[in-house]
C-alpha cells in the first residue's frame, strides 16, 4: 500500500465518518455506531471500498491499547481494594448470570461449546465508551450513580483481562493437554510478574523523569506513548495480549498527579486509532453471512437488553441502593461491550471459534449499541438526550 492509497484511505474513512457521525448526533446515536455502518458500507460486502479492511484493524487494535492505557491511568492503585470489596461480588455475579445467559442460549441453537462458551464469555460485559459517553459531566464526577458505573465497568474490565488470558490458554491447548497446561503456566507466571516489573520501572525511573521535566508537554506525551507501547509489547513477548500491558502501564502510573493530565492528552490519539477500530469491525462484518446468524443475533441482543437492566437491578437492590438508581444503573449497562467483539475477535483469530459466530457477536453487539442508545438518551441524563431538561441534569 503506497502513501497515496493511504491518504485516500483516512480521507474516505474519517469523510466519511463525519458524515455519518452528523446524522448520528441529529438522531440522538452512539458515534461508534457510526463508525460501524461506515465500515460495512464501504467494506467488501458492500460497496467494497476498502477491500482488505484486516489491515485497517491492525491499524486500529492501536486503538483499544490507548483505551486500557487510559482506563487503567484512572484505576488508582490504593483505591482498588475499597473498590473491589463495594462491587466485587455485584460484578462477579452479573458476569456469570450474562454467561450462562449466553451459553444456554447458544447450545439451544445447536452450536459447539467452545463457541457457546466464547459466546458467553462475551455477553458477560457491558460497553465502557457507551457507558461512559452517555454520563454527563455532573453525573461522572458528583453523583453517586456514576460512581457505581464506574466501579463496575473497571471490575468487568479486569474479569475481560481474565477472560483474554483463558481464551489465550484455550489457544494453545491445540497440540497437547501439556501443551495447555505448560501455556497456562507461562501465562500465570507472566502476569504478576509484568506487575511487578511495571511497579519498579516507574518507581525508579518513569516517576523521576515525569516530575524532572512535567513542564514539558511534548515529552510527556513521548514518555507516556512510549511507556504504554513498551509495556504492551513486552506483554507480547511474554505471551500476554498487548491491552493486558497496556492495562497495567496506566494502573502503575495513575498514582501519579500527572495521570489525569496524560489522560486527556491522549484522548485524540485514542479517538483516532477507535475510529479505525471500529470501522474495520463494521467492514469485517460478513452481511453474506447475516442471514445465517440473523435469529440467534437478534435473540442474544434481546436478552441482554432485557435481562441485564433488571439484573444489575435487582444485584444493586440487595447492595441496598434505590430502586431508581438501581434501575438506571442497569439501564445504562444494558448492552453487550466493545470488549466483546474484541472477545470474538481474539477466538475466532486463534480458530476457537467459526467466522459466523464472530459475525454473530458482532451483529448482537451491534443491535444493543443501536437500541441501548436509545433507550439511555429518551430516559436519563446524557449529553444527547432529547429534552433540555435532561440536558441540564
Amino acid at each position: 500500500m503506497d502513501a497515496q492509497q493511504i491518504v485516500f484511505l483516512l480521507f474516505i474513512i474519517f469523510s466519511g465518518a463525519a458524515v455519518l457521525s452528523t446524522v448520528a448526533l441529529f438522531t440522538r446515536q452512539s458515534l461508534l455506531v457510526a463508525y460501524m455502518a461506515l465500515g460495512i458500507i464501504l467494506g467488501p460486502w458492500c460497496a467494497d471500498v476498502v477491500p482488505e479492511p484486516e489491515r485497517i484493524a491492525a491499524i486500529g487494535d492501536v486503538g483499544i491499547i490507548f483505551l486500557l492505557f487510559l482506563l487503567g491511568l484512572h484505576l488508582h492503585p490504593q483505591n482498588l481494594w475499597g473498590m473491589l470489596k463495594k462491587v466485587s461480588w455485584i460484578a462477579l455475579v452479573s458476569s456469570l448470570a450474562f454467561g450462562l445467559l449466553g451459553f444456554v442460549t447458544m447450545l439451544f441453537f445447536k452450536y459447539t461449546i467452545m463457541e457457546a462458551f466464547v459466546t458467553g464469555i462475551a455477553m458477560m460485559f457491558s460497553s465502557t465508551i457507551i457507558g461512559l459517553k452517555l454520563l454527563p459531566t455532573t453525573v461522572l464526577h458528583h453523583q453517586h450513580t456514576g460512581e457505581l458505573m464506574i466501579s463496575i465497568l473497571l471490575m468487568q474490565d479486569i474479569i475481560a483481562i481474565v477472560a483474554l488470558l483463558v481464551l489465550q490458554a484455550c489457544a494453545g491447548s491445540a497440540a497437547s493437554d501439556v501443551s495447555a497446561w505448560v501455556d497456562f503456566g507461562i501465562i500465570a507466571i507472566s502476569f504478576p510478574l509484568l506487575i511487578v516489573i511495571a511497579y519498579l520501572f516507574q518507581r525508579f525511573f518513569l516517576v523521576r523523569l515525569l516530575e524532572r521535566f512535567d513542564t514539558v508537554q511534548e515529552y510527556i506525551f513521548l514518555i507516556s506513548v512510549g511507556w504504554c507501547l513498551a509495556m504492551a509489547e513486552l506483554a507480547h513477548v511474554m505471551k500476554l495480549s498487548p491491552q493486558i500491558g497496556a492495562f497495567i502501564a496506566g494502573v502503575a502510573i495513575a498514582a501519579h498527579p500527572i495521570s489525569l493530565y496524560i489522560a486527556e492528552s491522549l484522548k485524540p490519539l485514542r479517538d483516532f486509532f477507535l475510529v479505525l477500530f471500529f470501522f474495520a469491525i463494521g467492514a469485517s462484518f460478513n452481511v453474506g453471512s447475516l442471514m445465517m446468524t440473523a435469529i440467534p443475533a437478534i435473540v442474544l441482543a434481546v436478552i441482554a437488553l432485557v435481562a441485564k437492566p433488571y439484573i444489575f437491578s435487582w444485584l444493586f437492590r440487595q447492595a441496598h441502593e434505590s430502586k431508581a438508581v438501581s434501575f438506571e444503573v442497569g439501564v445504562r449497562m444494558g448492552q453487550i461491550s466493545e470488549f466483546s467483539l474484541l472477545v470474538g475477535y481474539v477466538a475466532a483469530s486463534s480458530k476457537l471459534i467459526s467466522m459466523e459466530v464472530s459475525s454473530l457477536i458482532q451483529a448482537a453487539t451491534m443491535i444493543t449499541f443501536v437500541i441501548s442508545c436509545y433507550w439511555v438518551v429518551m430516559k436519563y441524563p446524557t449529553p444527547l438526550a432529547l429534552t433540555e431538561k435532561l440536558r441540564k441534569d
